[in-house]
């Protein structure tokens, strides 16, 4: 019987296929007490299968195809970050000496009591980072029941079928049904034969939903309980653009979405060969497409659709993951050229670091108000931190010797912030000329992200190259109204 699931749309397209369903390990978890004599036994198991799955997080990093997204390495990065979490590896222990859990039975309670305060988070963002903590758990559970990681690759070429209007020369995709996917499940999905996948939970911004949107895969997360009522080899449409999944469509339902599919394919090629169009208004006004970008390694994916540069490199990414341990000049230096060098003599726009709000910098958050959107963020910090920002600009001005750069600072609201901004970037020019490096002139540019700024245009445009308007925060400050 044709029924649908709706969810959440987070990448568009359309996907047919046969559905491979993958289930949680927490489902299924034995509850035990152990012996007293067992509990250094079973911390022993718990041990070595945390540190089973740090070896293959590893190597999934270091096997890791180039053309798979620079998130995806990132996002491998917070997983090994939890596995080594003192206060969800603290409260494991705790349960399995004082209450005689068993391994297993501890790790989930402990995801349970840590679980809720996720839920009493503000920012969603940081709410949906819950989602991170269940698929590492989910991961040393199955370590410690012995059992594969969940998303096996299926065999490269699926058996062929003639049902629903296929022929007997064309291979069924695949389409993946979960209750939610791990960026270490995702690099397994890049290299298999799925065309799109559902999951049970996440939102707009969880991890799954951002290297979905990255790869270009057809994906509806947060369809609830999908993973329970789809059965094993069931067929299902998935529609990335309205946000639903078709379980076993009829072969009406299923010619009008093939269609769809087809049209939206034909309109990518017709996009496609667009991409070295000039960019010009029917009225003749020019305008230019320059890129986002998170890691150098970006800039090649720019040129492939046709930038004509980077509009901005969102340096914060460099910082973020390490446990502290920032980036020093001759990385960042290393980092910054890349890109420039990388995009082959046009011009990139690299954004001092941005953090604060909902993108704190690990154990080093520069804030401790309650409403962090209004503290010490952005500029803010860089100015609070004058040994860390000096080094950033020395880097930034350095990279500038190999390319048209332009350096943009976030946040600046006024006259104070912006004298003590320019005598940092002054006296990191004058450092550089101590030492005898080398370092490029740089177009100045400033962010107009609070009302106070947009107020004070003149004064900025006095002292700037060109102005940027951050239009979300502009938003968010002026209406005061979340993001």
């Amino acid at each position: 019987m044709t029924f649908s699931i709706h969810g959440i749309p987070v990448s568009r397209g359309i996907a047919i296929g046969r559905a491979v369903l993958v289930t949680s390990s927490r489902v299924d978890v034995t509850h035990y007490f152990i012996q007293p004599d067992q509990v250094q036994e079973e911390l022993q198991r718990l041990r070595l299968a945390r540190d089973a799955v740090v070896e293959e997080l590893q190597r999934l990093q270091q096997e890791m195809p180039r053309d798979a997204p620079p998130e995806l390495d990132a996002l491998l990065d917070v997983h090994l970050m939890l596995l080594q979490d003192e206060l969800m590896g603290a409260g494991v222990r705790q349960w399995i000496k004082e209450r005689l859990y068993n391994a297993e039975w501890a790790l989930v309670t402990q995801l349970e009591l840590v679980s809720r305060q996720f839920d009493e988070m503000e920012d969603p963002y940081l709410r949906e980072r819950k989602a991170d903590l269940e698929q590492v758990v989910d991961r040393v559970l199955r370590r410690l029941k012995g059992a594969a990681a969940p998303v096996a690759a299926p065999p490269q070429r699926p058996p062929r079928q003639q049902d629903l209007g296929l022929d007997d020369t064309e291979d069924v995709p695949l389409v993946l049904v979960a209750h939610d996917l791990s960026p270490a499940d995702m690099l397994q999905f890049k290299k298999s034969v799925f065309a799109g996948f559902v999951t049970d939970v996440g939102g707009k911004t969880s991890h799954t939903a951002i290297v979905a949107r990255s790869m270009d895969i057809p994906a509806v997360v947060g369809a609830r309980s999908a993973s329970h009522l789809v059965r094993q080899d069931d067929w299902i449409i998935i529609d990335g653009d309205a946000g639903v999944m078709i379980v076993d469509p009829s072969p009406i339902i299923l010619a009008e979405y093939g269609y769809k599919q087809r049209q939206g394919e034909l309109e990518r090629g017709r996009l496609a060969r667009l991409r070295n169009t000039p960019a010009v208004t029917l009225d003749g006004q020019k305008i230019e497409l320059l890129a986002n970008i998170e890691q150098p390694e970006d800039a090649a994916a720019a040129l492939a659709v046709s930038a004509v540069g980077v509009g901005l490199f969102r340096t914060e990414f460099l910082f973020m993951g390490r446990e502290g341990k920032l980036p020093d000049e001759d990385e960042q230096y290393q980092a910054y050229r890349g890109a420039v060098d990388g995009m082959h003599g046009m011009p990139v726009t690299i954004r001092t670091i941005d953090i604060g709000a909902d993108k704190p910098l690990d154990d080093r958050r520069p804030d401790t108000h309650l409403n962090p959107a209004l503290g010490l963020r952005a500029i803010r910090w860089s100015l609070s931190e004058p040994a860390m920002f000096l080094t950033q600009l020395r880097a930034i001005l350095r990279a500038a010797a190999h390319g048209r750069v332009q350096l943009l600072i976030p946040m600046l609201a006024h006259a104070s912030e912006i004298r003590q901004t320019l005598e940092l970037i002054d006296k990191a020019r004058a450092q550089l000329d101590e030492r005898g490096q080398v370092h490029g002139p740089v177009r100045l540019g400033a962010m107009i992200e609070v009302p106070a700024a947009a107020l004070s245009l003149r004064l900025f445009l006095k002292h700037f190259d060109f102005l940027s308007i951050g239009t979300n925060d502009l938003i968010q400050y002026t209406l005061a109204i979340d993001r």
